[in-house]
C-alpha cells in the first residue's frame, strides 16, 4: 500500500485564531507552510462570542496588528458594530471592541490563507507528532500520511478529546458539533508532555424573530468608528452599524437555576475539566453571587445573514428543558425559540510551564504551541500566541534569534510570561490589571512600541515602518513646541477657557500647562494656537496623552528601567539548583522544573520568595566568576 509523504518547513496543527496567525507568519517569512484543520468550516471560526476585542483584548489585537498579524485587518473588513470601551476612564484602559459577522470573519480569513504564497490549507486530523533525538521531524495524520517538517506549531484549540455537555447529554464533538481530534493527545503524552483538562462554555443562540426588543435597552455603536488595524483607512470603516441589546436575569431565573443544579453536569460531577474564573456559567454566577438579584445579559447578532442572537452572560450546561424555562424568564425572551443549545465543552490542553517564553517546548526542539492549547481562553489571547509561535518557529529554521516580548513591552509579553511562569489551573484570561505598566502599554501606541520589532522580523513593510519613525519624530517635535508656547490672559484665551468651564488665566502659562487641565485637550486649544502645524490625528492624539500624563508616564518608565535591570540578569542554562546553598526546597523544585531564563522571571514563579532570589543572586556572582 502506498503512503503519502510530503515535506514542508513548518506544520501548523489547527486553523483557529492561533493557527491562522502562526501559519500566515511563517509563510510570509518565506517558509513552506502547511496548516491542518479537522474541518474547513472551522477556519477562524468563532464558536462562542461574536466579537473581537474588548477590555485588554483590544490591546492584544492592536499589538498583533503592530507586529504584522492579521486579526485586526480581518475584523475591520467584517465587523457590524464597533465601540471604544471605557472612554470615561483614562487612556490606559481604553479598549476597542467590534461585533463580528461570524460567517464573514471566517470566510475572509480563509480567503487570506488560500491567497498567501507558501501556504497550503489541508483538511485532515493530525494524530501523531514525530520526534527523533529530542527534535521534531514532522507529523502523521489519521489516514497514515506522513508530513516531514523542521518545526511544528500546535494550535489545537478546544478540539483535543473534546466533548460537549448539557444536562445528561454528552456529545463527543468539538465546538458547534464539529469533529473532535481524538488521537493526538496520546502521542503528546508518549513524548513526555503534561496534559491538563480544561472546560469552557457558551450560551444558547436564540431566534431573533422571537425576541421582543422593546423590553431591552438598545446599545449603539460609536458614531465615529476607530479601526483596529493601523493600516486600515478610517474612512473605510464608517458603515451603517447594527444594534445590540441589554437585558437582565431576575429572581425567577435564579430560582429555576437553583432548583435544577443537581441536573447540571458542572455540579453533578460529570464535568472533569476546570472552567474559567472570569467567564463563569450562569449556574456559577447564581451560586457564587447569591446576593445579586440580577445579572446583565448582552443580546448580540451573530451576523447579517442569520437571525441567531447570542445571549452573552448566560452560558450554561443545564438540560435543554431547563434552558427553555430559564431563558423565557428574561425580559424580551418570554417567547424565545432556541436555535442552538447552550453547552459546556471539555478539552485537553497543556501545562504551559513546559514552554520557553518563545513558546517552544523545553523538551522537544522545534515543537511550538499557541492558543487555548496553552491553557488560555479567548480568540485574542489565542491569536497573539499563535503569531509569536509561528514567528519563532520560522526564525529558528532561518537561523535567526527568536523573539521574546517582555512585560514592559506589550500585553502579549505579559500574557506569555504569565502562562509560562505562573501556575495556571484554569483557563487564563487577559485583563488590564495584569499589566503592571499599562499606562505605557496603551492600545493607541501599539505601533510605536512594536512595529519596529515587526519590521525587524520581516512582517512589516519599509513604508509602514518609515511612517512610524516619522510619526514618533513629529510627536517629539510637537511636544517640545507646545512646552515653549507661552499663552497670555488675552480676551480670546479667556473666552475659550470660559466655554469649557476652565479657570481663567491671571498670568501667562505654556500651552502644555493648559493641555494638562482635565477639561481641556490639545485639539480644544487649536483656536488660540496660531502656530500649530497641520498634523495627522494619530500624532495629535499622542501629543495630548503624553503631555496630560507626563508625570505618571515618567514614573512608570522609571519602574520599567528597574524591571529591565533584573530581567537582564541572565541565569545560565547549565546551572544546577541543587548546588545553590540555602535555597528552600520548594524554590529549588520550582526553579528546576521551570528553568527561568533570568532573575526577573525567577522572581515571578509562585513558591520562589524574595529571600530565595537573594540567595540565587549571591550564588550567581560566584558561578559567573568560574
Amino acid at each position: 500500500m502506498s503512503v503519502v509523504e510530503e515535506t514542508y518547513d513548518v506544520i501548523v496543527v489547527g486553523a483557529g485564531h492561533a493557527g491562522c496567525e502562526a501559519a500566515l507568519a511563517s509563510a510570509r517569512l518565506g517558509l513552506q507552510t502547511i496548516i491542518f484543520t479537522v474541518s474547513m468550516d472551522s477556519v477562524a471560526m468563532m464558536p462562542c462570542n461574536p466579537n473581537i476585542g474588548g477590555s485588554s483584548k483590544g490591546h492584544l489585537v492592536r499589538e498583533i496588528d503592530a507586529l504584522g498579524g492579521e486579526m485586526g485587518v480581518n475584523i475591520d473588513k467584517t465587523f457590524i458594530q464597533s465601540k471604544m470601551l471605557n472612554k470615561s476612564k483614562g487612556p490606559a484602559v481604553h479598549s476597542l471592541r467590534a461585533q463580528a459577522d461570524k460567517a464573514a470573519y471566517s470566510m475572509e480569513m480563509r480567503r487570506t490563507l488560500q491567497n498567501t504564497d507558501n501556504l497550503t490549507l489541508r483538511q485532515a486530523e493530525v494524530s501523531e507528532i514525530i520526534v527523533e533525538d529530542g527534535k521534531i521531524t514532522g507529523a502523521k495524520t489519521f489516514s497514515g500520511a506522513t508530513y516531514h517538517a523542521k518545526a511544528v506549531v500546535l494550535c489545537t484549540g478546544t478540539y483535543l478529546k473534546a466533548r460537549c455537555l448539557y444536562g445528561d447529554v454528552i456529545e463527543h464533538t468539538g465546538p458547534n458539533g464539529l469533529k473532535a481530534a481524538n488521537y493526538l493527545t496520546d502521542s503528546l503524552k508518549e513524548n513526555g508532555i503534561e496534559i491538563y483538562r480544561f472546560k469552557t462554555g457558551t450560551p444558547a443562540r436564540i431566534d431573533g424573530d422571537t425576541i421582543d426588543y422593546s423590553k431591552m435597552e438598545e446599545q449603539f455603536g460609536d458614531e465615529r468608528v476607530v479601526p483596529f488595524s493601523f493600516t486600515t483607512n478610517p474612512e473605510d470603516v464608517q458603515i451603517d452599524q447594527v444594534s445590540c441589546f441589554l437585558t437582565y436575569t431576575n429572581e425567577k431565573t435564579h430560582e429555576i437555576i437553583r432548583a435544577n443544579l443537581d441536573r447540571s453536569p458542572m455540579y453533578s460531577g460529570v464535568i472533569e475539566g476546570t472552567g474559567p474564573r472570569y467567564c463563569p456559567s450562569i449556574e456559577d454566577k447564581v451560586v457564587k453571587f447569591a446576593d445579586k438579584d440580577r445579572h446583565q445579559l448582552f443580546v448580540e447578532p451573530e451576523g447579517l445573514n442569520t437571525n441567531e442572537m447570542y445571549i452573552g452572560g448566560m452560558s450554561s450546561s443545564l438540560p435543554e428543558d431547563v434552558q427553555y424555562e430559564m431563558y423565557r424568564t428574561v425580559p424580551g425572551l418570554e417567547n424565545a425559540r432556541i436555535v442552538r443549545n447552550a453547552y459546556a465543552i471539555e478539552y485537553d490542553c497543556i501545562n504551559a510551564n513546559q514552554l520557553y517564553p518563545t513558546l517552544e517546548f523545553k523538551k522537544i526542539k522545534g515543537l511550538f504551541s499557541g492558543g487555548q492549547f496553552n491553557g488560555s481562553s479567548g480568540y485574542e489571547e489565542a491569536a497573539c500566541q499563535g503569531l509569536i509561535a509561528g514567528v519563532n518557529a520560522a526564525l529558528e529554521i532561518l537561523g535567526r534569534e527568536q523573539i521574546v516580548l517582555d512585560r514592559s513591552q506589550s500585553y502579549i509579553g505579559v500574557l506569555i510570561d504569565d502562562l509560562v511562569t505562573k501556575e495556571n489551573h484554569e483557563p487564563y484570561r487577559m485583563m488590564t490589571s495584569r499589566a503592571e505598566y499599562r499606562l505605557l502599554l496603551r492600545q493607541d501606541n501599539a505601533d510605536m512600541r512594536l512595529t519596529p520589532i515587526g519590521h525587524e522580523i520581516g512582517l512589516i513593510s519599509d513604508e509602514r515602518y518609515n511612517w512610524v519613525v516619522t510619526k514618533k519624530k513629529l510627536i517629539e517635535e510637537e511636544i517640545d513646541r507646545v512646552k515653549h508656547v507661552n499663552v497670555g490672559a488675552r480676551a480670546e484665551v479667556q473666552e475659550l477657557l470660559k466655554s469649557y468651564n476652565s479657570i481663567p488665566l491671571d498670568h501667562g502659562v505654556t500651552m502644555a500647562d493648559l493641555i494638562r487641565r482635565p477639561e481641556l485637550d490639545y485639539d480644544k486649544l487649536a483656536p488660540i494656537d496660531t502656530d500649530r502645524p497641520d498634523l495627522h490625528y494619530e500624532v495629535r492624539q499622542q501629543v495630548n496623552i503624553e503631555i496630560k500624563y507626563e508625570g505618571y508616564i515618567t514614573r512608570q518608565q522609571k519602574q520599567v528601567n528597574d524591571f529591565k535591570k533584573i530581567e537582564s540578569k541572565k541565569i545560565p542554562d547549565e546551572i544546577d539548583y541543587d548546588d545553590v546553598p540555602s535555597l528552600r526546597i520548594e524554590a529549588r523544585q520550582k526553579l528546576k522544573a521551570l528553568r527561568p531564563l533570568n532573575i526577573g522571571q525567577a522572581s515571578r514563579i509562585s513558591g520562589v520568595s524574595p529571600a530565595d532570589i537573594s540567595v540565587l543572586l549571591v550564588y550567581l556572582e560566584t558561578f559567573n566568576r568560574k
